[in-house]
This record gives structure tokens, sequence and C-alpha cells, in this order.
């Protein structure tokens, strides 16, 4: 496969994991970028973008990155805390008062960040035209009841997450978390990176494909199912309008924990900015404030007795965890997504790191293993 981009001498094993992946995983189209000391070294693209017209992925294709998402609203709710109009220790209803009542009147922001508040599904269904409208959400939030006592067990909160911290920093900001990272980071760093994509950039997104694979059966009472489909007005992991992950009424809509849309140059961008800044640019978070992200909140069992698979989390950020969260070492913070993608940065290391693709692959996905590897091997730890 012919890829196009750029790699710094020195960086070739990840040109060559990035070749691998199409050449043994069934890559489609696919995107990686890596910055080491605040300067880009690899920058790579590929592939097919949309195997329906076949149109090329191009240097600055984005595409659905589901989960990762939650990265980006977890730099926005550390800038906040760093700048000092955010303590994330403070009860939630300092800051939104309606969330305070039905047993939430001491759930905090980290709380929420570690997937310990007891909200990971909603007792109410929304309709699919409020999920798209944030404050349906928001206000069958208020309403409900936590599932257990708030920070005593944690649960994904695959969804809720995005609007719950959402919230938080539109009732500080007065914006969106969208607009918020828009105008205090992305806009500035010139990203192609949004939390509700605008609606002029939709013709040139990748196009989500489950590569011939089946969709994921899952009972749909069960609790994962619910959350990860909003009690079932969302489909998982479905790709197709007018529910599924190409939506463009999904994509143009705020949905902060799984609807966000990024180039591979975007995530990796926005944690080169976050632990050393890019191009001479100061650090986004400094060394204090990457210390309180990566400190561990959640960690084995979940609340519903889903399985310890290894994964752990900081505040608003997937730790590294080996094969099922690959980054470089305990000063790494990001998030996956489902289908493959990821985005990390590191201050030790001082590496941003982005992978996105459009092939969808469940179980057995070792493409971001791979990619993060060949970084580990290029700075010789």
């Amino acid at each position: 496969m012919q890829h196009s981009g750029y790699v710094e001498e020195g960086y070739g094993p990840v040109a060559d994991a990035f070749a691998r992946n199409f050449a043994e995983a069934g890559e489609i189209g696919a995107a990686v970028t890596v910055f080491a000391g605040g300067r880009k070294v690899v920058d790579l693209w590929g592939g097919v973008a949309d195997e329906r017209t076949g149109r090329a992925w191009e240097e600055h294709t984005a595409v659905p990155v589901m989960s990762a998402s939650k990265g980006i609203v977890g730099v926005c709710a550390h800038l906040l805390a760093q700048q000092g109009r955010l303590d994330l220790d403070a009860p939630v209803a300092r800051y939104w008062p309606e969330f305070g009542r039905e047993g939430k009147e001491g759930i905090t922001t980290r709380m929420i960040l570690g997937h310990r508040a007891g909200l990971p599904v909603l007792d109410a269904t929304p309709a699919f035209e409020e999920i798209l409208g944030w404050t349906g959400v928001v206000r069958a939030l208020e309403e409900q009841k936590p599932l257990w006592e708030p920070g005593t067990a944690h649960e994904y909160h695959g969804h809720t997450i995005g609007w719950l911290v959402g919230e938080v920093i539109r009732r500080i900001a007065g914006l969106t978390p969208g607009r918020f990272f828009r105008s205090a980071i992305a806009d500035d760093l010139g990203l192609t990176t949004w939390i509700g994509v605008p609606e002029a950039e939709l013709p040139g997104l990748a196009r989500l494909s489950l590569g011939g694979a089946e969709p994921v059966q899952l009972p749909p009472d069960s609790l994962f199912a619910r959350i990860l489909t909003m009690n079932g007005e969302l489909v998982f992991p479905g790709i197709d309008d007018p529910r599924g992950w190409n939506s463009p009424a999904l994509l143009t809509a705020e949905i902060p924990g799984t609807g966000g849309v990024s180039s591979a140059r975007g995530l990796a961008t926005t944690y080169a900015a976050a632990v050393t800044g890019v191009d001479g640019g100061e650090r986004l978070l400094s060394a204090g404030t990457v210390t309180d992200a990566v400190r561990v909140q959640s960690s084995g069992p979940s609340w519903s007795g889903f399985p310890d698979l290894g994964v752990s989390w900081g505040s608003g950020f997937h730790l590294d965890s080996g094969d099922q969260v690959p980054m470089l070492g305990p000063r790494s913070f990001g998030h996956d997504g489902a289908g493959g993608h990821l985005g990390f940065g590191d201050d030790e290391f001082g590496v941003g790191f982005g992978y996105v693709a459009n092939r969808m692959i469940g179980e057995g996905d070792e493409r971001a293993v791979r990619l993060v590897a060949a970084v580990r091997e290029c700075l010789g730890r």
C-alpha cells in the first residue's frame, strides 16, 4: 500500500507498522501522527476514505472517533481546573445547582471523570431528537438517582459522561464543550477536530465501515447495551443513517462522550499541545495538572460485575493499560474509541499521538498496539 505523508529519520518503524496494518489487518483508510518534543515527527495517511466511492484518504481527512472524544472533554476540564475556574473535588452542584438532588448532592466532577458517579445510564429514555438537542439529556440527568453510592464503585459512563462534564463546562465557561474546545484550544492550533462538526466539513469526512464484520449483538435490556445505545435510541456499533455513527445529524450535534470527529493530526496535536506545546508554544497542561490527571481513579471489576480487563482510568482519561489501551508509561493519558482510534499524550516522553481509521474492528484489533510499540521502539525505551 502506498501511503502519503512524512516520517522523520529514526521513525521508520512507525511507517512500517502503518503499512503492516494495511497488509495484515484489513485496514481500509487510516492516518497516524506523532509529535515528539513539540515537533511533528510522523504524519502518515493512506487508503480509502469512503468504500462506496473509492474516495482517497487525504492529508486533512477526519473521521468519527467515538469515545476518543472523551479525552478531548477531559483536556478541557483539566484546563479549566488549572485556570482555577473548576475544582474537580467540589460538588458539581456548586456550578450546576439543579444537579444537586436525588442523592447527587455530593457527586464531584472527579467522580464523573473516573466513572464513579453512579450515573452510567439513564432511567429515562430521551427521544433521538432530544439527544441531539442537549437540554433533554441534561434535564434527565438532573432528575436521575445514582445506581450506587457515588464514589464507591465504577461503571463505564459511556455516553452520560459527556453531558455531565459538558454541562459543568457550559455552566462555567458559558460555552458547550465543543465550542469551548474550539475557542480555548482548537481554533488557535488550526485543528481538524470537533465535537459537533460543521456541516461544511461533512462531505470530506471518512465514512466508518464495518469492513465485512457482523455487528455486535447485545441483549437489548442488558446494562451494557443500554449504556452504549442510550436505552436503544442510538445504534452500536451501527454506522448507517439515521441513528448510526455516519449520521450527519449525530455528527453535527454535540454528543461529547462519543460524537467527536477528528483527523489523526488533530488528536496528536491536541495531546502534544497539552504535554509539551507545539512548534515552540507553551504547554497547555502543567506537570502538576498531568500528575493530577493520571492518578488512578478506577480499575478492576465494575459495579455490574463486568470483569477486570486490565483497563484503568484517571480523571477523564484512560491510562496506559498494555494491549487493551496501549500507551507509553505511567505519565500517559488519553482515550481510545470504538473501532480502534487512539489519542494520548505523555510528558515524560514528550509525545502526542493520534491514530484514526474507518474500519471498525472489534476484539483482537492490534493496529494501534503495533503503532504504539513502534513509537516506543523509536524512542529507545
